[in-house]
């Protein structure tokens, strides 16, 4: 088998195409060339000036929109993609983070919002403020706020009256959170006592950065500050709280020093923002793998639905005038950009060039009892599928702490084109399901979430849906270091792994990652490899790389911050010594691509893997 240029493993085989058939081949390619683009976010003083991002040009990058003239300008056009802007608060200019090929470490950077003079590059916002891993960003008419990650910690700085200041420094992860609109308090989210994944809250003034007030509701119990108010001269923050076990919001006066939680007749939890006049909320909330929108009037304590279908909502604000823009898709339907008006009629704000995507297959639900609850997973199958049992993808999310959905997904419905039905496990360690579920995992990450992943593959077995003698399981950034774990801890079980972007030699791994990642690893595990090794190597793919019997694909980007380079080819050497079939697929960017050919290219690696390890092809 051949190598790439300065890959000393077994190259991943690139096919040229993955279907015979013309029409499949077009319809799977379709989904993944398809226009996207995100809700629009508009400067908070001149709701005309929009930012937004898009795939329209193949590579997902930064765009204005001026609502007046109804123009659109791509910003910014880097080989590797641009994910992270904002509009200035009077629309004057556009702030866009700048890496290096995707590796996430660099500056924020401005330029104005028409566009910047020919020949020219957007100037560094704040030259006083060093590179490093973005920590959060928060701009004023006369004060602004950047944090800055790096090896040695946390730092925020503030910029007013034409002078840059470092105001909070520590080696524990923290960032900046929220700004008052009068731009007198700012909201810091801290781990000071140790715990990165259960943050505290501290207020502070913008004249000389004292403290105002602090909140932590205790061992466990995070805090997330989502927005001030937008109505200047109030001090109510809208925070996250989970005092009873899931995600909740509650508003705190800083200036009262009193607290409204809000108890709201809904499963799941929720997040929210404001309404522009600061009387209600616009609540999105999370149940079973689907989300809906809700309003909130804070004087009557009234919950009304949007109504918006099953499925899930993408992103969503409140205009000043009151309607609402959202983004929503299900599995079976495509993504669109719409807008609900306070009549409840709802339209397309924002039609994409171009053709729209083939729809694919409706997700169903399936709850299995596991030894730690009952566990959910969506489940699919390819809408012509035969009957009886199937060659079955076992697609394991990231995060850890995220959850599969009922939205559409390109990469979902290629599997599915091919043959496979795909189940997506909501394993213990994922948001959605209250507190307990997601913090399950902590003191030994890894093989709690594999021992849901086993129920469900034996429901799916003994259901008739999975063959299970045609079992891959599959995933990326922590779906792939799980799929690892998998392949290693349950071998019987899979006959064929794929890992992109994994954690695969974990103490290695602790050592090249980025410092934000090392402080949530602390939390996770109980200590660093040197406190608690012995979790350490139990949780650790390379640990169990002797037992893997399935042939195993792996991907990863040169430049990835999260799950570094080196400890993967620590995973491979050790492969390497197995008389096992394995293959690697490595480019040149960080956690993941933006570049659409690229994530065409590497889904193609990844069911063809597949199909030939299976005796499909």
């Amino acid at each position: 088998m051949s190598t790439q240029p300065g890959n000393k493993y077994p190259s991943a085989v690139v096919p040229e195409r993955l279907f015979d058939d013309e029409k499949a081949e077009s319809r799977w390619r379709a989904r993944f060339h398809a226009a996207r683009l995100s809700v629009p976010d508009w400067a908070r003083d001149a709701p005309e000036a929009c930012v937004y991002v898009s795939n329209a040009s193949g590579v997902w990058e930064v765009y204005a929109w001026d609502r007046t003239s109804d123009k659109h300008r791509r910003v910014t056009d880097r080989p590797n993609g641009t994910l992270h802007a904002t509009a200035a608060p009077g629309g004057e200019s556009i702030w866009w983070f700048s890496d290096t090929d995707g590796d996430e470490f660099g500056s924020w950077v401005r330029e104005p919002f028409g566009g910047r003079a020919e020949g020219t590059e957007p100037e560094k916002a704040l030259p006083d403020v060093h590179d490093g891993y973005p920590a959060g960003l928060e701009i004023g008419s006369r004060v602004i706020a950047i944090g800055v990650s790096t090896d040695d910690g946390s730092e925020l700085f503030a910029h007013l009256d034409g002078e840059t200041q470092r105001f909070y420094t520590h080696a524990d992860d923290a960032s900046i959170a929220s700004m008052s609109r009068d731009e007198t308090l700012l909201t810091i989210s801290h781990s000071e006592h140790g715990d990165s994944r259960h943050p505290a809250l501290r207020v502070v003034s913008t004249e000389g950065f004292a403290t105002v007030a602090d909140k932590w509701d205790g061992e466990g119990k995070g805090l997330g500050a989502l927005e001030f108010s937008p109505v200047a001269g109030d001090q109510r923050l809208l925070v996250l709280h989970e005092r009873r076990g899931r995600e909740e919001l509650l508003i705190w006066d800083v200036a009262a020093d009193t607290e409204r939680e809000i108890e709201l007749d809904l499963p799941g939890e929720v997040v929210a923002d404001w309404y522009p006049d600061g009387s209600a909320l616009l609540v999105v909330h999370f149940h079973q793998g689907r989300s809906s929108l809700h309003r909130y009037d804070l004087s009557t304590a009234e919950l009304s639905s949007l109504d918006t279908p099953a499925g899930r909502i993408g992103g969503a604000g409140v205009r000043p005038d009151g309607t609402v823009e959202y983004s929503w898709s299900s599995a079976a339907q495509p993504a669109a950009v719409r807008v609900r008006t306070q009549d409840g009629g709802d339209t397309v704000l924002l039609t994409p060039p171009g053709e729209r995507a083939p729809e694919s297959a409706p997700v169903t639900d399936a709850f299995v009892e596991g030894v730690g609850g009952q566990i959910h997973a969506l489940v699919s199958r390819p809408l012509d599928a035969p009957d009886g049992p199937l060659p079955t993808v076992f697609s394991l999310h990231g995060g850890p702490h995220a959850a599969d959905e009922d939205r559409f997904s390109a990469y979902r419905a290629t599997w599915l084109d091919a043959g496979f039905a795909v189940v997506e496990v909501n394993y213990r360690g994922s948001t959605g399901y209250g507190s307990a579920w997601r913090d399950a995992i902590e003191g030994r990450p890894g093989l709690t979430e594999l021992e849901d992943v086993a129920s469900v593959h034996d429901w799916a077995v003994q259901s008739g849906l999975a063959d299970p003698e045609k079992c891959v399981v599959n995933g990326a950034s922590w779906g792939g270091y799980l799929s690892l774990l998998a392949l290693g801890t349950q071998p019987a079980r899979w006959a064929a792994g794929v890992a992109g972007v994994p954690v695969a030699d974990y103490v290695s791994a602790y050592e090249d990652e980025m410092e934000q990642l090392r402080s949530f690893d602390r939390a996770l595990f109980g200590g660093s490899p040197e406190t608690v090794p012995a979790v350490y190597q139990e949780c650790s793919p390379i640990t169990y790389v002797d037992a893997v019997a399935a042939p195993v694909l792996v991907l990863a980007g040169d430049n990835d911050p999260r799950c570094p380079i080196r400890q993967i080819e620590n995973y491979l050497d050790r492969l390497a010594k197995r008389d096992l079939p394995y293959e690697f697929y490595r480019y040149d960017a960080g956690h993941g691509s933006l570049v659409i050919a690229e994530t065409i290219k590497q889904s193609s690696i990844e069911v063809y893997f597949a199909l030939r390890a299976l005796g499909l092809r």
